[in-house]
């Protein structure tokens, strides 16, 4: 019971953070620094990664029309849309697919600690202050998510590759690099929850293979903790999508910035006392 109320709070951790600019890995880390589960170390890493299928379920519900090219109540202008937008998706996430499959066990044995997550959290929170700073007052050139280019995407995907440092955010990272690329926030935020899919589908498949081939065998307290913070995370995310999507019409991401910082000052703090 015990684990399952701390599969709960990991939940909760990623239903948040996944979508706010302000690093799920990150926050993760952080957390087994304090709540630490009852796990095999191979089912932790595991774990990390693939309770963000919930939160991945979260997008396709809430944005399934837009995202479905087989609706019977688009016109076939519209699903051709439909069609390109994946299309580009597909693109965006290659960067960062190369680079993962190619150095995921390597940044797990080196970045995965909250020494590095503390400082990416300072360095984009500034990041995210000045870019905002430098947009103020500009009109963006793509305003849909749609009018995005092939490679407008690409390069959004070229950004994606700094999310695989823990502390920057995935979301983070492709939202900056759509508004310095000239894309509106809410379309920025949009195409970083639709490249979100592939992307963690990916991952979460390339860590469960990993565990499988660890040999390892998953207990029946392992399988309750995924399932429910799946769960959790799902429902959360739900939340705060909506939550956001409404956010970045009227307010700039500073405030992100700022948290980021501060909170990175503080874990740079709490280990140096350590």
């Amino acid at each position: 019971m015990i684990e399952l109320l701390k599969a709960i709070l990991f939940g909760i951790v990623e239903g948040v953070t996944e979508w706010l600019p302000i690093s799920s890995t990150g926050h993760l880390i952080l957390l087994n620094e304090f709540i630490t589960l009852n796990v095999s170390d191979e089912f932790q890493s595991m774990f990390d990664v693939v309770i963000q299928l919930g939160a991945i379920l979260a997008v396709i519900v809430l944005f399934f029309y837009k995202l479905n090219p087989f609706a019977p109540e688009k016109s076939p202008e519209a699903k051709k849309h439909t069609w390109q937008l994946w299309f580009k998706v597909v693109v965006s996430i290659i960067p960062s697919g190369i680079v993962g499959i190619l150095f995921d066990d390597w940044m797990d044995e080196h970045l995965h600690n909250g020494i590095v997550v503390a400082i990416a959290l300072i360095v984009y929170g500034v990041a995210f202050i000045l870019v905002e700073r430098m947009n103020a007052g500009k009109k963006p050139r793509v305003k849909d998510v749609h009018e995005i280019s092939c490679r407008t995407a690409l390069l959004i995907g070229v950004f994606q590759c700094l999310s695989l440092v823990p502390g920057t955010s995935r979301s983070g990272s492709t939202i900056l690099g759509a508004i310095v690329l000239g894309v509106g926030r809410s379309a920025g935020a949009e195409f970083s929850f639709f490249m979100a899919i592939p992307t963690m589908l990916g991952a979460s498949a390339i860590k469960g293979l990993k565990f499988l081939a660890s040999g390892v065998s998953i207990t029946g307290t392992e399988i309750g903790v995924l399932i429910v913070g799946c769960v959790v995370s799902f429902v959360v995310s739900m939340v705060v999508i909506r939550a956001l999507m409404e956010y970045v019409r009227r307010h700039s991401f500073s405030a992100f910035g700022v948290y980021r910082i501060v909170l990175g000052a503080v874990v740079l703090a709490y280990f140096a006392m350590q």
